[in-house]
């Protein structure tokens, strides 16, 4: 359970106002200027030994990956990416940053684009994100009138400027490369790595992109000391995190916690439980809707970490919570699924192009009750084709929710079906 004074969004629920002289109130932009004076290599140090890993759903650790920008220019400029386009079905932790504490996100961006080296910084956010556009629009105006941000940025020796680009909501472009792509302009679809961003990225040029939540925690981590961000949590899986929970419970809402917190306790302390109580849960996905749904068997005891996750063949992905009861049709709200990311391909690879759509007609047939027993396996093995075989992750997103509707709900698939003799349905029956 994470403590009141380790809590770094103190204006999530959106209690008081995001801008300037409130966010100055709740501590941001304290001595920035002192924490710059410490150095690109001790920011860069710090950031690595809190081992915070990106928030954006792969959980790479952040300061390794800003290790891996060139250390001395070779003339290129270098630049800063925050990935504000929160496409993820279940996931709004990134809005509520926003909308709530624009000045985290901001102070965030000029002290890792500090530490990487970068003099200008992009903010890619969400087409849909209309008023939340305007408010960070709004932050980053009154912080340039303050000189926290251009010339001489807080008085820190360092020029930085901010610049907010809106896309065109398509959820592809919350790939990185992708990302880079639609802001150089062109259609957003993702680039074959190597070479990567940090070395070729924006303009062909070094470049790091980091989630919104993991630029927002910078400032913290850095006032507060590494061994602090480090000390909460489970090894490899420190610190705190947003949690976006939704679907059949008493109380949807977007919460931060501890990394690790059991998913039991997390649904009933912070969102008062299932609909109904927990023995009418049915099942979860626990990290937006490119994971593993997990049955409540699982949920009684799994943690909420990456690791933990992993383990259980599912993952923390974007830490969207979406909790299905047992009136839930479980096939049919997996065959949505698998409509959106059919919708969403980019259509570049040939595995995700046509597999996503393989994947969504079987379900649907089997949701209608009009497919044979063969096509449970047939559909696994287009999971298993689309799967790894693609550019990038879309379509192993894809593929995810597929092989854990499989994996746990075999058993309701083959109900739908009225399966009574499969030897006479493989027959022809």
């Amino acid at each position: 359970m994470l403590r009141d004074k380790d809590r770094i969004f103190t204006n999530l629920s959106g209690t008081s106002s995001p801008f300037l002289k409130e966010a100055k109130d709740r501590g941001d932009w304290d001595n920035t200027k002192k924490i710059i004076a410490k150095g690109r290599e001790w920011i860069v140090q710090e950031v690595t030994n809190s081992c915070l890993r990106g928030r954006g759903g792969a959980g790479f650790p952040t300061g390794k990956k800003w290790s891996f920008m060139p250390k001395e220019s070779d003339g290129r400029p270098s630049y800063l990416i925050i990935n504000a386009d929160e496409s993820e079905p279940g996931t709004c932790k990134d809005r509520d940053i926003i909308r709530y504490e624009a000045h985290k996100l901001i102070e965030g961006a000029l002290l890792s684009a500090f530490a990487i080296g970068a003099h200008t910084a992009y903010i890619y956010i969400r087409g849909e994100f209309v008023r939340e556009a305007r408010i960070l629009q709004q932050a980053i105006d009154e912080a340039y009138n303050e000189g926290l941000l251009g010339k001489d940025a807080a008085k820190s020796g360092w020029d930085f400027d901010l610049y907010l680009h809106r896309g065109a909501g398509a959820y592809i472009c919350g790939e990185e490369t992708a990302l880079l792509e639609s802001l150089e302009g062109r259609k957003g679809m993702p680039r074959l790595k190597p070479p990567y961003p940090a070395l070729v990225g924006l303009y062909g040029c070094p470049t790091i992109i980091n989630n919104v939540e993991t630029i927002a925690v910078i400032p913290t981590i850095l006032r507060r000391g590494a061994a602090w961000f480090a000390g909460l949590g489970n090894q490899n899986n420190t610190g705190t995190k947003i949690f976006c929970i939704s679907g059949h419970v008493n109380h949807p809402c977007n919460v931060e916690e501890e990394m690790g917190i059991p998913l039991k306790e997390l649904i009933e302390k912070h969102a008062k439980g299932v609909s109904g109580g927990w023995n009418k849960l049915k099942a979860v996905i626990p990290g937006g809707s490119s994971v593993s749904l997990l049955p409540k068997d699982i949920c009684d005891t799994v943690l909420m970490d990456f690791d933990s996750l992993a383990e259980v063949q599912s993952g923390l992905g974007t830490a969207g919570v979406i909790v299905m009861d047992k009136s839930t049709d479980i096939i049919k709200a997996i065959a949505n699924l698998s409509r959106f990311y059919m919708h969403e391909s980019c259509g570049q690879c040939t595995p995700c192009r046509e597999g996503t759509g393989w994947m969504w007609r079987t379900l649907e047939r089997i949701a209608a009750g009009k497919a044979h027993y063969q096509d449970i396996d047939l559909l696994n093995a287009v999971t298993h084709q689309v799967e790894n075989h693609t550019i990038c992750a879309l379509g192993d997103a894809a593929a995810w929710p597929v092989q854990g509707l499989i994996r746990h709900f075999r058993k309701d698939l083959e109900e739908r079906l009225n399966i009574l003799d499969a030897t006479q349905l493989a027959a022809g029956g």
